[in-house]
């Protein structure tokens, strides 16, 4: 009885001090991303000769129709872009609440005290630049992102690793790859693909997509990257200019979003998802979605590192900024450094794919896509579970960290007919690294089997 009351007593004293110090340690993050704002904005101001505002203090704005009427700065009428709706745009940009600002809420509740405090929806003038047709940087980088040849594509369509038969009229399958947060193709292309039989390579067409801002695809400082936008690049880059009709979907983390998307926008062209560690995060009834999912992301904690640094990440702008202009700007650097102290032992496709970004592509895919679209993955899955003739299949690793099993169980739940499958003692990334012979296995018997009788 002594010994379990002692280990209680050290387990309410470690989760303690894990709170106090986490508290310090986000407090002091607050502190820093605002006097980093100001370092930004003087170095932008020097370097720059149209640099962009944060997000830091957005400019209200209301929306009339298809236009953006500015509430602050008298009648500034925009028109907004055909494809681009304020509902693209996650109010989590503009709404990260600080440590401190948090605690004193909670302290005024305790005390009795009612705020009346109403959380507006507001647009920076970033995101009304964006709005219009052009701005007059283009293409260029900005000084804090990479200028090499493979961060900077100077073409319009997305990057697009393609293997199977060159004889088109032969190919009977058609299936598209589609990557996580911080990944690029490679993560496809150097584990699953190899693995593959001479019988898939033979009569699939295999299609690894760079997604925008990511990889070898194009980067364009004046993007949101939104899911839309997303969509809209694929259909582009894959469906239009492959002549792709019916395909398959293998999409990992951030990619099922964008693949669940996908598959509602070409419900008769789709014949099978396969979900790799999806982000779906049941919204409670009352929460603010895209808030919700950001909690849930990226919950303020500092252990395990990889939460950690899923936090700064998210929460704190111009901190993730700096990790970017470290870490992204730099990564010929740390690339040679890294082959120098291997001797080239050990290859740096991973690399690659988690540093050939930009801040602003990370930034905006975090919050619009993964935060944004909270809602939409409802209504997305709700429309896949209407059809009959797209077999669905879910994987996840029972050690993931970033996003627990959970998630692909409320998958299953949201899609019945889904099949859901736990590996053990695989997390995020193991489940497709290191683990890519038994999932190729997996994906080419989904292929096979999908659309047969028995699986409808």
């Amino acid at each position: 009885m002594g010994a379990e009351f002692n280990k209680s007593s050290l387990s309410r004293a470690a989760s303690f001090l894990n709170s106090a110090v986490g508290f310090l340690v986000f407090s002091f993050l607050d502190v820093l991303d605002a006097i980093l704002c100001v370092v930004y904005k003087l170095v932008d101001s020097a370097m720059e000769t149209d640099s962009r505002p944060c997000y830091c203090s957005p400019e209200e704005v209301t929306i009339s129709g298809d236009f953006l009427v500015s509430a602050t700065k008298g009648r500034t009428v925009v028109p907004v872009a055909a494809k681009l709706r304020l509902g693209d745009v996650s109010d989590t940009l503009y709404y990260r609440p600080s440590q401190v600002a948090e605690l004193t809420e909670k302290a005024a509740i305790a005390v009795g005290y009612k705020t009346s405090k109403s959380i507006r929806f507001t647009v920076s003038s970033d995101v009304i630049g964006a709005l219009k047709e052009k701005t007059s940087r283009g293409r260029r980088p900005l000084w804090s992102d990479c200028d090499c040849k493979k961060c900077n594509s100077p073409e319009s369509h997305l990057y697009v690793h393609v293997e199977g038969p060159k004889d088109t009229s032969t190919t009977t399958t058609d299936v598209i790859f589609i990557h996580g947060f911080i990944s690029s193709s490679a993560f496809w292309t150097e584990t699953v693909f190899p693995e593959f039989s001479d019988a898939t390579k033979s009569n699939h067409r295999m299609f690894a997509v760079d997604l925008l801002g990511f990889g070898r695809s194009p980067k364009p400082a004046d993007s949101l990257y939104t899911l839309r936008e997303q969509v809209d690049m694929i259909e582009k880059s894959i469906l239009k200019r492959h002549n792709v009709r019916s395909f398959h979907i293998v999409a990992h983390s951030m990619g099922c979003i964008i693949a669940l998307a996908l598959a509602v926008e070409h419900p008769e062209a789709v014949k099978s998802l396969a979900l790799i560690a999806p982000p779906y995060f049941p919204v409670p009834e009352g929460e603010k979605a895209a808030q919700f999912v950001m909690r849930q992301v990226a919950p303020k904690k500092l252990w395990p590192p990889i939460m950690f640094g899923a936090s700064m990440s998210c929460w704190y702008e111009h901190v993730s900024r700096t990790i970017c202009l470290l870490i992204c700007r730099n990564h010929r650097l740390w690339e040679f450094l890294f082959r120098l102290i291997t001797r080239n032992r050990i290859r740096t496709y991973m690399m690659d794919a988690f540093m050939c970004h930009t801040h602003r592509a990370a930034w905006h895919s975090l919050h619009n896509v993964i935060c944004g679209s909270a809602e939409a993955m409802e209504r997305y899955m709700d429309r896949v579970n209407r059809r009959s003739c797209c077999d669905v299949a879910v994987f996840h690793g029972d050690d993931d960290d970033v996003l627990p099993v959970d998630c692909s169980y409320a998958v299953g739940s949201r899609i019945p007919r889904a099949r859901v499958k736990v590996f053990q003692r695989k997390d995020h990334i193991t489940i497709v690294v290191g683990h890519h012979k038994a999932l190729a296995g997996e994906l080419e018997q989904i292929w096979r089997n999908a659309g047969s009788p028995t699986n409808k």
